[in-house]
């Protein structure tokens, strides 16, 4: 009988545990990994929604510390040490609080990330970095809080952009691409035996990133010299970089070196640019 019952309580209890309820959450989390120039960014945070509420001023009021978002603070890590507003913040991990305002938003990067929503207890040495931005108003409604990255056609930045309502709040976040990627390539082409992948890589971030177009054009140049076959989009770069430094001979004959073999691969793209380069250099 002894027995009986305790298997009936152990049924009881696997039930018990298989039944238990999921149901939607009214403010989802939301996690976006965002890679700009070197540097990962991880940004993580919940997303209330409208709801027919009016939300700055009501149900975010003004002047006030906002967890900007719901549930558990919002945390945004980043792998190397980033410049906001000329402030330098140390690689690591955050809680993004704010203080909206009608004409102007106190952006707060806190160091503890470990909390549901504020800190019990505020700590200003625990204030990592500090900016004002003001606020701008969209043509659009955004119903539910939205935060992301944008403007990442340059390496070096990224805009942290928070829309809810008809607000829109722009973070501008630099990132140390440059530096690193410098020290990255003097350290490898001072190596022991560099490949011709490394000259080229190096070449074309030096003519992109407006550096040193001499040095690009070395590089490459080396980089093409140390390939049995270079293929047509390394010859490509070479062109390109010889008219930016006024040799459009020398480009003329890389770009329709480059044509020759793109023809080859059929790559139509390719083919249609150089096509329209020994065009307009030979105006």
């Amino acid at each position: 009988m002894k027995i009986k019952f305790l298997t009936i309580l152990l049924f009881l209890a696997v039930i018990n545990t298989q039944a238990q309820i999921k149901t939607p959450q009214p403010s989802p989390a939301s996690k976006i990994e965002q890679k700009v120039g070197l540097t990962d960014i991880t940004l993580e945070y919940s997303r209330p929604s409208m709801r027919d509420r009016a939300v700055y001023g009501n149900l975010v009021p003004f002047g006030k510390m906002w967890r900007t978002g719901a549930n558990s603070n919002t945390k945004i890590s980043f792998s190397t040490d980033v410049t906001i507003d000329g402030k330098t913040l140390k690689e690591g991990t955050y809680a993004i609080y704010t203080i909206p305002n009608k004409d102007s938003w106190e952006i707060i990067f806190y160091s503890d990330a470990e909390n549901w929503g504020l800190p019990k207890e505020w700590n200003d040495s625990k204030v990592a970095l500090k900016t004002t931005v003001e606020p701008s108003e969209m043509s659009i409604e955004i119903e539910t809080l939205t935060m992301n990255f944008d403007n990442l056609n340059d390496s070096n930045s990224a805009i942290l952009y928070i829309l809810w309502g008809k607000t829109a709040i722009e973070v501008k976040i630099n990132v140390p691409t440059k530096e690193i990627t410098i020290a990255s390539i003097k350290s490898t082409l001072a190596g022991p035996s560099p490949k011709a992948d490394d000259y080229f890589n190096a070449g074309v971030y030096y003519f992109n990133s407006g550096t040193d177009l001499n040095k690009a054009k070395e590089w490459v140049d080396k980089a093409i010299e140390m390939r049995e076959k270079p293929a047509f989009w390394q010859i490509r770069q070479q062109s390109l970089l010889y008219a930016a430094l006024g040799d459009k001979k020398g480009a003329i004959k890389a770009a329709k070196k480059s044509l020759e073999l793109a023809t080859v691969a059929k790559n139509a793209d390719y083919i249609k640019m150089n096509k329209e380069s020994i065009a307009e250099w030979s105006k």
